[in-house]
């Protein structure tokens, strides 16, 4: 296979122009990838075999549709332990990563990476605020890390060694994309409100709770201040979009990550003064881009209002049903889709839309929903799904992270519908599954 090459069906990878090149040809080998590497990671392949086990033994052929749907899930099962047979390495992780890599042993540079390999997905993530490109700055920052493991003598912890490749990968391409947050523009044919237009940030992606609950579970020593609710939000994260490259990193590594001011001017290169200079200014641009008066953060919790908030939301889309809705958003409320160009900014807005959306004798009409809870970037949301008018199945439409304040929503921010997969979802629902989800 090469360089040019999808890294899951080999297929030849698209010239797209300015910026880095993808290593997927396509959302749907994306999507393969993030199934396998989740698979990989997060079961073990004994807990699969004795799955697999439960299932041949409970296993009965009547009556015939449950038969059917228990064989279809002991097929996912015994695919599942396919995956790992294929893509799990039975090499325990030992004291390696305390060691300096002297050969090209690749069991060795495995053992040393791989523990820090979603804080590091974390950090990326948080530098370019897309979990798609984080993924592709992973396997990035590992190469570098390959080709440079000569140059690790152990003198500092592996993370640090990582966090600092990691981050001149990500200046890079934050560089070469040269992304800047711009405003939404009247889109025609849709009233969008007549409030000022919010900022738009196109490559903005969200981050699924999963995984943020998995570093502290991994980690001895847990960096909590990094996966913290006050870390990871979409505001704090869209601010942090409008902060330069090395400021954004300077702030990421003092202020999110806790580490010292010597330890962060080293890893970019800077003197103190330099790295504190830069510091002032970024805090003061975050000043001026958070909102002023904020919610009350409580790290990876949410209340039971915001829970009766979301259930309600759902209820609300799945009848259709604009009052109920209208009763759950503030007057102000902000929907984003990025990286769609569409925006509305206020409820009026909002709501005369859903009702094209919701009414089945629209022109509008966008058919039947249904939704599962889901948390991503320490806040709730929804993955939701859609039965077309002439199908049988609801399909994956889109991530909607809600953000909410006074027992009111005010900012919708609804995301593509290929990162369901990333919350470790379906991309389809068949209609009786969803239906019987949400009696």
């Amino acid at each position: 296979m090469s360089g040019r090459d999808c890294q899951v069906c080999a297929a030849p990878l698209p010239d797209r122009g300015r910026g880095r090149t993808s290593v997927y040809c396509s959302a749907a080998c994306r999507q393969r990838a993030y199934r396998h590497r989740r698979t990989a990671i997060d079961q073990p392949a004994a807990d699969v075999l004795a799955d697999i086990e439960r299932r041949v033994k409970t296993l009965a052929l009547q009556p015939p549709h449950t038969f059917r749907s228990d064989a279809e899930a002991l097929a996912a099962a015994v695919r599942k332990l396919r995956r790992l047979a294929h893509y799990v390495t039975q090499v325990a992780v030992t004291k390696t990563a305390e060691r300096s890599l002297d050969s090209d042993d690749e069991v060795d540079f495995a053992a040393l990476v791989e523990p820090h390999r979603k804080w590091l997905h974390l950090h990326c993530y948080r530098m370019v605020g897309s979990y798609d490109d984080a993924e592709d700055l992973v396997q990035e920052t590992l190469l570098k890390a390959w080709r440079d493991r000569s140059g690790f003598e152990g003198r500092a912890a592996p993370r640090t060694w990582l966090y600092r490749i990691a981050t001149n990968a990500c200046i890079d391409h934050l560089r070469r994309t040269g992304r800047r947050p711009q405003r939404y523009e009247p889109v025609p044919g849709i009233e969008s409100g007549s409030s000022e237009p919010p900022d738009r940030l196109p490559w903005l992606q969200p981050y699924p709770d999963r995984l943020l609950d998995e570093l502290s579970a991994d980690d001895e020593q847990p960096e909590t201040a990094a996966e913290s609710r006050e870390t990871m939000e979409l505001v704090f994260l869209a601010a942090l979009q409008h902060l330069p490259p090395r400021q954004r990193a300077v702030l990421i590594f003092r202020d999110v990550l806790g580490r010292p001011v010597e330890e962060a001017a080293t890893l970019m290169d800077m003197s103190v003064a330099a790295s504190n200079s830069a510091l002032q200014r970024a805090r003061q641009t975050l000043r001026e881009r958070l909102p002023q008066r904020r919610m009350d953060w409580a790290v990876g919790q949410h209340s039971q209002q915001e829970y009766d908030i979301v259930r309600r939301y759902m209820v609300a889309a799945e009848r259709a049903d604009v009052s109920m809705m209208a009763d759950l958003l503030s007057v102000d409320v902000v929907v984003t889709m990025p990286p769609n160009p569409v925006w509305f900014a206020g409820r009026d807005a909002l709501l005369q839309q859903l009702g094209r959306v919701f009414d089945p004798d629209s022109p509008g009409y966008f058919g039947r929903w249904r939704h599962l809870p889901v948390r991503a970037n320490r806040q709730p949301a929804v993955a939701g799904y859609v039965q077309r008018p002439g199908t049988s199945v609801y399909r994956a439409q889109m991530v909607d992270v809600l953000r909410i304040e006074a027992g009111r929503i005010v900012e919708i921010t609804t995301f593509e519908a290929h990162l369901v997969a990333a919350f470790g979802l379906p991309l389809r629902l068949p209609v009786e599954h969803a239906a019987d989800g949400h009696r």
